[in-house]
């Protein structure tokens, strides 16, 4: 019994080809005689009985009242349900040769992931005195494809002449994680102005970002009343530079360079002013 163990141990390890030298070759055969088109299971279509059931079976079997509740719960676990955002982007002083000023960029939204109501206010002045140029916005937005939405509505002017604008504009997410906001102005005296704004987070730690921006103001056609030339009027580069000490709270400091162009400058000289400024800024953006 003992000299027949080991023979029969290494009889069980040995491979089946190395058992039987015509193993391999038989089952090759066999596989060359097998049938390779798929089986008529694979072929056959669904019989026409299947889709002809309730559009929600199971409220025959757990009632609709229990369904309803799961189906409630479903929605919200893959983010179908309204929110509410708020982020002041940017709420900083600009120092400058001339004088400081302020500014501020807030927005938000209420609503889904395909339709919000957004509201945008910015605007900006000197310390010490009324705002120069300030606005409030109101909008519905509509996501037209994955990380982007149109958005519809009305621009109205609280400082400076009193303009009223409809609004249609584009907002999102744009390759290489450029955030992109773009938008059309039609004021109530007919006026056509757009403005263009791109910015993209640099993450240098986990909480510092160099964030780089540019915005630009165009415009169909000169607007004395309001100091806007034709074509390219106003164009600002600049970036910040941001510290989260927490996500939702971060103080920033930065620089920006902002040119007027063509008929542009020219208003601007013709009221005192510079055609172009260098500021140095400190802020603060938050969200929650």
């Amino acid at each position: 019994m003992r000299t027949l163990l080991p023979l029969l141990v290494l009889t069980a390890a040995t491979p089946l080809a190395a058992q039987d030298p015509h193993a391999g070759h038989d089952m090759g055969e066999a596989a060359e005689q097998a049938d390779p088109s798929p089986g008529p299971t694979m072929e056959t279509p669904p019989p026409p009985e299947a889709g002809e059931g309730p559009p929600r079976a199971a409220d025959a079997i757990w009632g609709a009242e229990a369904m309803t509740a799961s189906r409630e719960d479903l929605r919200k676990m893959h983010g179908d349900f309204p929110v509410f955002w708020f982020q002041g982007d940017r709420i900083e002083t600009q120092i400058r040769n001339r004088a400081d000023t302020y500014l501020w960029d807030i927005q938000g939204y209420y609503g889904g992931p395909t339709d919000r109501l957004w509201f945008k206010t910015e605007g900006e002045g000197e310390w010490g005195d009324a705002p120069e140029d300030a606005e409030l916005q109101a909008l519905y937005a509509k996501a037209i494809r994955p990380f982007w939405d149109i958005q519809a509505g009305v621009r109205h002017d609280i400082a400076g002449p009193d303009t009223t604008h409809a609004v249609i504009g584009i907002q999102g997410l744009a390759p290489y994680m450029f955030e992109v906001d773009a938008a059309l102005f039609l004021s109530h005296r007919g006026d056509l102005t757009a403005r263009i704004e791109a910015e993209i987070d640099q993450r240098i730690t986990q909480r510092l970002i160099l964030q780089p921006r540019v915005e630009a103001n165009l415009s169909a056609q000169s607007i004395p009343l309001l100091g806007i030339g034709a074509g390219l009027d106003q164009i600002e580069v600049g970036g910040r530079l941001r510290y989260e000490l927490r996500r939702e709270f971060a103080p920033y400091i930065g620089i920006e360079q902002s040119w007027r162009t063509g008929a542009g400058a020219d208003f601007a000289r013709a009221r005192g002013e510079g055609t172009s400024a260098t500021s140095l800024i400190a802020g603060i953006r938050f969200w929650f």
